[in-house]
């Protein structure tokens, strides 16, 4: 080997790196609270697999015995309802959910970040305010009210303030995003001859998409989770989500049939998951974006 190449290999090759106690010691407590963190999560996944009287008699994490009769009686559903029914009935509400939420309160947040109209900074500290209004203070009164409209039993109380900007929370967000955003664009949006709602469609909903796709990942998992909300509204059993008849495996007999629970709730989890891991990327950009605006 000439001299040259020698020199071109001591270079190109990278000297091994190595690891400090310190290191290793962080690493490993790391991988300890990572385990018990995914513990939970491991234990229900593996218990779909084993027979009911298993799982609350053992803390073995891997079955005995590998069944699926679990899965089997998860999508036969319970009381002449199939799983797919309580499938469909969640998908449709998170699904109009999230384009209420995301609609209604990206107008609305437009309408407090851009346009100055009177009453604006009253209007908005009336909205903020009602964060501090727990949901149980005005469950009865809204009950009341859709009872006498004769909405109860349907998925209009549980969609209707979703189109109505009711989500304090996410105007908030989308309002503090877009005040970041150059008001020379709304100038150079007038100077063109657009007005309100073509600079909001063309120019402001796109640069939104951050805040626009965090609201539609929390509005998602939040409705699909949600128990008290249609227990409350819903009387039909076809009516019914996958958090309500998870419950009905605990009140259909005297026994809990927690196999077949247990499968329901991971397949349940399935599409939160799903939903999450695609538009996680958004969100993380979002994060970022938030970070480097001055």
């Amino acid at each position: 080997m000439s001299a040259t190449q020698l020199l071109v290999t001591t270079r190109t090759k990278k000297p091994r790196r190595r690891w400090t106690v310190r290191e290793v010691v962080f690493h490993l407590i790391v991988l300890a609270i990572l385990a018990v963190i995914l513990y939970p999560v491991a234990w229900m996944l593996f218990s779909t697999f084993k027979p009911s009287e298993q799982i609350g008699g053992t803390a073995q994490l891997l079955p005995s015995e590998v069944t699926l009769d679990n899965y089997t009686k998860a999508l036969s559903g319970i009381g002449g309802v199939s799983f797919w029914t309580f499938f469909q009935n969640s998908v449709i509400l998170a699904v109009l959910a999230v384009i209420g939420t995301v609609l209604s309160s990206a107008l609305a947040a437009y309408a407090f970040a851009r346009i100055n109209f009177p009453g604006r900074a009253v209007y908005f500290a009336i909205m903020i305010g009602t964060l501090l209004l727990p949901f149980h203070v005005v469950i009865i009164p809204q009950y009341i009210m859709f009872n006498a409209a004769g909405m109860v039993n349907t998925y209009t109380p549980l969609l209707l303030g979703k189109f109505l900007a009711t989500e304090a929370f996410f105007v908030f967000l989308m309002v503090q995003f877009m005040r970041g955003l150059p008001p020379e664009l709304d100038e150079a949006a007038r100077i063109d001859g657009a007005g309100h709602y073509r600079t909001f469609w063309a120019i402001m909903l796109p640069l939104l998409k951050p805040a626009l796709v965090t609201s539609a990942i929390f509005t998602f998992i939040w409705t699909w989770n949600d128990f008290l909300g249609p227990l409350l509204y819903l009387k039909d059993p076809d009516l019914y989500t996958l958090p309500i008849a998870l419950r009905l495996f605990v009140d259909q007999t005297s026994g809990a049939d927690y196999g077949a629970q247990m499968a329901m709730a991971v397949l349940a989890l399935i599409p939160v998951f799903l939903f999450f891991l695609i538009f996680q990327r958004y969100l993380v950009d979002g994060v970022a974006t938030q970070g480097l605006k001055g």
